[in-house]
């Protein structure tokens, strides 16, 4: 079998790329990589084997210099021959960003860069399968509190909070309109963060969110909404066993399910066992980040609630520096709190029927196994590219 993957100096893609390259029923695994020439795509494939010191074998992994914002990408993958008999296209790449100010570029790699490889892949004639790698939370912001069905989405009325769920929405409606549907499987992971085993992820930004909430200790969300949250080694799994498998669906959610899901204060409590030299975690009204913004600014009245908390203003002061990081770190704190309020669970049953997999370890379990790495986190810098 041959491979065409993308996404592969990301966090997911990296994972998928290095776990697919030991099974010996793969032939050979083309990497759509962004490089200057062969030998500096060779060197970023090979970075991602090097992290973990997995053995990287040249003559399995193919890098294919590409660009997802490249217009002609579909004619340049037309023309290279080698390409020809890819018989599974694992498309993970994607622009995750949550800052608006990159709403051009989201729509640009999740949308315009998949209907370029889409385009392609129309033309594979031993193709099989195309594997979109999707996210649960295209189901949009007007559904709370309750179990998510994986036929609930895509829906083109929900409300998105931000522009990159409504793009991987308008990336599976745009899988129809190139290919049959007998060769399309979606796959939508839940909220990825962290890694259930002790090691150096792939990518800091996994947990960012983590390493904020832990610093900020003030937090304007409500301690009971529930989190579907899954480790990226079990996201990998889970993917790579549906492709194998004998499959009843053509879409799929990976997620905790009802079975793993964590609420925000099971989290906190699992972070306040470590750090427990700074104040206690405390909830507050969802309302009161309006306030919190409004303080590093500098234009909070004097009279405002959130001046009843002299201790968490204290340590800010300490924590963040000057009140220009405040601001950016509050800013994109934001739409992660929006999330963390929607208290979705994304429904797991047909994972559960169709592999072997169990279910993910919960959230604030795991993550004691990422607490080493918060501390090299840096909120501010990651908060500038959320």
């Amino acid at each position: 079998m041959d491979i065409f993957i993308t996404g592969t100096s990301g966090l997911l893609g990296g994972e998928l790329l290095v776990n697919l390259s030991k099974r010996d029923d793969i032939s050979h695994i083309y990497c759509l990589i962004r490089a200057k020439n062969h030998e500096n795509a060779l060197e970023r494939i090979e970075k991602v084997f090097k992290l973990h010191s997995d053995n990287f074998d040249k003559e399995k992994i193919v890098p294919v210099i590409g660009d997802l914002t490249n217009p002609d990408l579909t004619n340049q993958l037309i023309e290279n021959k080698s390409l020809s008999n890819i018989n599974l296209v694992l498309h993970s790449a994607a622009n995750t960003s949550f800052s608006r100010l990159n709403d051009s570029l989201v729509q640009q790699v999740n949308v315009e860069g998949l209907r370029s490889v889409l385009a392609w892949s129309n033309s594979l004639k031993k193709l099989e399968t195309f594997a979109y790698i999707g996210t649960a939370t295209i189901c949009g912001g007007n559904i709370k509190n309750r179990v998510v069905l994986e036929d609930e989405s895509p829906n083109p009325e929900a409300k998105h909070l931000v522009k990159y769920t409504y793009t991987k929405m308008m990336g599976e409606l745009l899988l129809k309109e190139y290919l049959p549907p007998e060769k399309i499987l979606i796959l939508r992971p839940s909220i990825i963060m962290g890694d259930s085993r002790p090691w150096i992820p792939r990518s800091p930004v996994i947990l960012w969110t983590l390493a904020t909430v832990n610093l900020l200790r003030l937090l304007p969300l409500n301690q009971k909404s529930l989190l579907d949250i899954i480790p990226v080694d079990y996201a990998t799994n889970a993917i790579i066993e549906l492709l194998f498998a004998k499959r009843h669906y053509s879409l799929y959610h990976i997620s905790s399910g009802v079975n793993s899901v964590s609420t925000a204060s099971q989290i906190t409590d699992t972070l306040g066992s470590f750090y427990n030299n700074r104040p206690p975690f405390k909830f507050i009204e969802s309302s009161m980040l309006l306030q919190m913004k409004k303080y590093a600014k500098n234009i909070l009245l004097a009279n405002e609630e959130l001046f009843n908390y002299p201790e968490y203003i204290s340590y800010w002061k300490q924590a963040f520096g000057d009140n220009t990081r405040m601001r950016i770190i509050f800013s994109a704190l934001e739409p992660y709190i929006r999330f963390i309020e929607l208290s979705q669970i994304f429904d797991n049953s047909r994972l559960m029927e169709d592999s072997q997999l169990g279910f993910s370890p919960p959230a604030y379990e795991y993550i004691k196994k990422s607490i080493q790495y918060l501390e090299k986190i840096d909120v501010f810098e990651g908060a500038l590219d959320p």
